[in-house]
């Protein structure tokens, strides 16, 4: 039956993230208790206003434009120009079903090379094997907050005979929690050698200490900026993302709208009129909230688990850490991540998904195993979380960042 299958879409696995939802869910249900680290969305309810805006839409039955309602367009260049500093207009934005099937169709359009760094989300490389697009990783550490530096994009570019390439660039990152800090110097090797870089800002508004900057400041002729509403504002079901494109890849983005007509035509219509109540308004109140809460977890978890035996980078957005076992003695990091999660029920995903190299006892953890419902509700008025308030409202997180521990001091 093989035969019947492409030979690029043979070597594909399911996502890491969505199998190992699944298969902690199946330990769940036969008792075990698990700890789930591994899967990471938003546990935090989308804003009233967002929500009574879907309801009142919920009779818009028409299709809409392939590229996306027009308000809604203009509503998120007019977000983007007064927070991002860019100089968008509507027709430079695409609205698609979130923003991993934009990433798609785009791999499936670029003729040519793409550059990840490692660690890279998880889904960059298995889009790239479909498209048939050749994947360069460039390997990065700790030191560099994990992100490639300047001289490491461009000695890499050096060596690669097709000059046609897309830069992916995550900041915050997803598997790190971290925020990239050399975005001027990437911008000037892009520009130098005219890559395109895709932005994955999706966690951009959940940024913790920092305004957040994105490299289209600083290479706004060459940068699509793709961001949506799945992790800032709970909506990750409601499969909303968008790309805004400048004017200078406008032959990509006319090659993006025609496979959008040919795949999706246009995303749900009450969920773009809804959209337009979350890019309309801050929601600064409700971010906030949001943001403290998770920088407390993340940053309780960083301080129970860094050790002379565990490194690990401060989290500063997103909701994500990514520990590494220095006294873990395993074949691969998968092997690692079966043994924390058969002797500890912490279920978390090993660093090789997102790029590295197998060896390197890594692991992506992510810390939002609790309800966000209830958390907001209990801390309202709060205007310091303490360790109480983390036992009380996440007691996952506790218990399990505990028993990670304890793990990682027993080898």
């Amino acid at each position: 039956m093989s035969k019947i299958i492409k030979n690029q879409i043979n070597k594909l696995k399911p996502s890491a993230t969505l199998a190992i939802n699944e298969e902690s869910n199946k330990l769940i249900k036969k008792g075990k208790k698990v700890y789930k680290f591994g899967f990471g969305q938003s546990p935090f309810p989308i804003p009233e206003s967002i929500i009574l805006a879907l309801r009142n839409a919920a009779g818009k039955n028409t299709y809409l434009p392939m590229q996306g309602l027009e308000e809604l367009r203009s509503t998120i260049a007019n977000y983007l120009n007064k927070n991002n500093n860019n100089q968008f207009e509507s027709n430079d934005i695409i609205i698609g079903p979130g923003t991993k099937e934009l990433m798609f169709l785009t791999q499936i359009a670029f003729n040519g090379d793409i550059l990840l760094p490692a660690p890279s989300w998880v889904s960059y490389a298995p889009q790239a094997l479909i498209a048939k697009n050749k994947v360069h990783w460039i390997q990065t550490s700790s030191d560099t907050n994990w992100f490639p530096t300047a001289t490491q994009i461009e000695d890499k570019i050096k060596n690669i005979k097709n000059k046609n390439l897309i830069l992916f660039i995550n900041s915050p990152n997803n598997p790190a929690g971290t925020v990239c800090e050399n975005l001027k110097e990437i911008a000037t090797v892009a520009r130098k050698y005219k890559l395109v870089i895709l932005s994955d800002e999706i966690y951009s508004r959940l940024t913790f200490n920092k305004k957040y900057v994105s490299i289209s400041n600083f290479y706004p002729e060459g940068t699509i900026v793709s961001t949506g509403m799945s992790k800032w504002c709970g909506a990750g079901g409601w499969r909303l993302g968008f790309f805004c494109i400048p004017k200078k890849l406008e032959e990509l983005k006319n090659s993006l709208k025609n496979l959008c007509s040919e795949s999706f035509s246009s995303v749900s219509a009450p969920i773009q009129y809804a959209a337009i109540e979350a890019y309309k308004e801050e929601h600064s109140e409700y971010l906030n909230k949001v943001k403290k809460i998770l920088s407390f977890a993340g940053n309780y978890v960083y301080k129970n688990l860094k050790s002379n035996v565990v490194n690990i980078a401060k989290p500063e957005g997103g909701f994500y850490l990514f520990p590494e076992f220095t006294n873990a003695k395993f074949s691969s990091s998968s092997e690692m991540c079966k043994d924390i999660l058969n002797k500890t029920g912490v279920a978390l995903l090993p660093g090789s998904d997102f790029g590295l190299k197998s060896n390197k006892m890594l692991a992506r953890l992510s810390y939002t195993d609790f309800n966000g419902v209830d958390f907001l509700k209990n801390t309202l008025g709060s205007n310091k979380l303490d360790n109480a308030d983390l036992k009380k409202n996440a007691p996952n997180i506790v218990d399990g960042t505990a028993a990670l521990k304890e793990w990682s001091n027993s080898l």
